[in-house]
């Protein structure tokens, strides 16, 4: 009987683990680099061991240390999350001869599927369809997608569409792989642009049951990493179900599988289905399978690793739950990663973190952070050192259209000071025609990027206006402005949006009440630090309002902006040389393919930064003299260094 678990990750995985964990009565080992010092995973922890370091390879991909933390802290059984050490059957078998339980799938089936390379044999020669491309791919083979063997998470993966990409592919995608799972083996497959991915929750025993535990559908990605997941996957007929949950049973019982797991299919355009790959643990989209069958995956785990048995099969689904991933990123900046602060993250309709779905409909939230750090004034950050993730936003209903409207709706008021994040085109997804018409497919976001990326600029000025008048009530004047015998000048804020679009803000505070220069028609019916109410003609607005350093944050009931407070008189000194390219994140320069003092040509190719597990290229804005480089490879910057800077020829 487990009665001690240490979980093996970090984050949001883990703090969903000891929920579970709690339940049960089992006492929680948490881990943690010193990044994650304060960590909200680690302030729950019944023991908490360091790994001392900073960088994945020195912290959580380092079984020694893993296995020796499980031993100091008097753990007898450890769960490796998902990601990192989770499906490396080294790890696993050093769990065991440890004497350790292991809370995953036998060694031998983890390397069964370890490799993708491997599993693809392995399935082609149990009759099971595979994608293939031959050894030397060519023309007829484009466009191609470059894949890590030992990764998923979407990275280690590059899209080529001409051979000559090929070659700057492979390094590019066996750098980020060795970096991320300590791996560097690549494989080529054809890449199937609008194809739909679909997965087969898996459940197996020691007593020969294997569950397949519904089917989900994962097509909404960016990056090839998942964005919005749902189970059931909409729309299948009946024999395409049939043969897909078949098949991802077969492939169990072909390597003698235990455990969580989930078999995962690609859906050509013509009806094709295709094996893509195992994940030989638990995945980060479980909690849609859990919302439509009521089971505790974890629970499930730990009592298959207990040696229970399964019932004979699993609970039927019902109704329909959609996951969205709220991500550090700004999806207008080619889904560039973002780093910094958590302030504050409030879902309205969640009671607490990890609340249960009930009936007839519920709301979820599995998240890394929080507000506050400990509750004592503290912050959560988030790191270039680790995924951009920071929660999961799950809704369940009786039908797909209702769980898509309550999802939008939760995410659309949600309070949410710090990074950029995906919020928005999440939200704008979710309420797509062709989304709530089934119509998914993994280039989905790309197709309709238009809809989904655009910036809702229009509300950004009463916004400011309304920050503006928080920032005086919060600082009032020894002499009220609208008391004063002669008019007075306006008071003038400027502000900048998070799109970068800066905004001057000019009004007065007279005795009739307020007289903004741009919003004539704005009266202030009243003004607090943290909130104010404004009429916009027969409407009323209330903003609640949030300042953190030079940062304000300003909620309106379904809209929110971020706005960065200005100088009013800048410093001409201050501003950069046109053509100065700034690191947008803080990162590591990993490789250059320019030389200061040669031309370039836009778009070009001058260095790669590497940040939240992905590399990010930096190119010329434009066709000039690479004036400027300096950084170097393994150079640690900071975001708004000069990574270079290019001059007109």
């Amino acid at each position: 009987m487990i009665t001690s678990l240490l979980v093996a990750n970090r984050g949001e995985i883990v703090r969903r683990i000891f929920r579970t964990c709690r339940t049960l009565g089992i006492a929680t080992v948490a881990v943690y680099a010193d990044p994650d010092a304060d960590a909200r995973h680690v302030q729950e922890a019944d023991t908490a061991v360091r790994l001392p370091g900073a960088a994945p390879a020195d912290t959580y991909l380092r079984a020694d240390l893993l296995i020796r933390a499980a031993l100091d802290a008097g753990a007898d059984a450890v769960h490796p999350g998902y990601g990192f050490l989770s499906e490396n059957a080294e790890f696993a078998r050093a769990v065991q001869d440890a004497g350790l339980t292991w809370v995953g799938p036998p060694p031998a089936a983890i390397a069964a599927m370890g490799s993708k390379t491997a599993a693809k044999r392995l399935m082609a020669a149990a009759g099971v369809p595979v994608l293939s491309v031959g050894p030397r791919p060519d023309e007829a083979d484009l466009p191609l997608l470059v894949k890590a063997a030992a990764g998923g998470g979407g990275r280690g993966m590059r899209v080529v569409r001409t051979l000559a990409e090929l070659p700057d592919a492979l390094a590019a995608a066996r750098a980020e792989a060795a970096a991320a799972f300590g791996d560097d083996e690549v494989f080529c497959e054809p890449y199937l642009p609008t194809g739909r991915h679909l997965e087969v929750q898996l459940l197996a025993d020691a007593h020969g049951t294997v569950w397949a535990v519904g089917d989900r559908d994962c097509s909404l990605q960016r990056r090839h990493q998942k964005v919005i997941e749902e189970a059931p996957a909409p729309g299948l007929d009946p024999e395409l179900r049939t043969r897909l949950h078949g098949a991802a049973t077969a492939a169990a019982r072909a390597i003698g599988y235990r455990g969580a797991g989930t078999a995962e299919f690609l859906l050509a355009p013509d009806g094709r289905l295709a094996f893509l790959e195992m994940n030989t643990r638990l995945q980060v989209e479980h909690p849609v399978t859990e919302a439509v069958t009521g089971l505790d995956l974890v629970a499930l785990q730990l009592a298959v690793a207990e040696g229970e048995k399964l019932p004979a099969t699993p609970p039927p689904a019902r109704g329909c739950a959609i996951e969205a991933r709220l991500y550090a990123e700004d999806p207008a900046r080619d889904w560039q990663p973002t780093a910094g602060t958590v302030h504050l993250l409030e879902v309205p309709g969640v009671d607490v973190e990890f609340d249960t779905l009930p009936a007839p409909a519920g709301l979820r939230l599995d998240a890394g952070v929080g507000e506050g750090a400990g509750g004592e004034g503290g912050a959560d950050r988030v790191t270039v050192h680790y995924d951009a993730m920071l929660a999961k936003v799950i809704a369940w209903a009786p039908t797909r259209r209702a769980a898509a409207r309550r999802l939008a709706d939760a995410l659309a008021r949600t309070r949410l000071h710090g990074p950029a994040t995906n919020r928005d085109l999440l939200v704008r997804a979710l309420r797509h025609p062709a989304f709530l018409d089934g119509a998914v497919h993994t280039a989905f976001l790309t197709e309709h990027a238009d809809q989904l990326l655009g910036q809702d600029g229009k509300s950004a000025p009463l916004a400011a206006l309304a920050a503006a008048l928080a920032d005086a009530a919060a600082h009032p004047g020894a002499v009220p402005s609208g008391w004063r015998n002669l008019p007075s000048q306006p008071q003038h804020k400027r502000y900048r949006t998070a799109d970068g679009a800066e905004l001057d803000v000019r009004y007065r505070l007279i005795r009739d009440g307020l007289l903004a220069e741009d919003h004539p028609d704005v009266q202030l019916l009243g003004s607090a630090p943290e909130s104010v109410d404004l009429a916009v003609g027969p409407l009323r607005r209330r903003y609640r309002i949030a300042r953190h350093g030079d940062q304000v944050f300003v909620d309106g009931p379904t809209e929110h902006h971020t706005l960065t407070v200005l100088d009013r008189f800048p410093d001409p000194a201050a501003q950069l040389a046109p053509g100065t390219l700034l690191a947008p994140m803080p990162g590591t320069v990993v490789r250059i393919a320019a030389e200061p003092g040669r031309p370039v040509t836009a778009g070009q190719p001058l260095l790669w930064l590497e940040a939240m597990k992905m590399e990010h290229q930096v190119t010329a804005p434009a066709d000039g003299l690479l004036a400027e480089l300096p950084v170097a490879v393994g150079q640690q910057v900071e975001t708004g260094a000069v990574l270079a800077v290019v001059t007109s020829s």
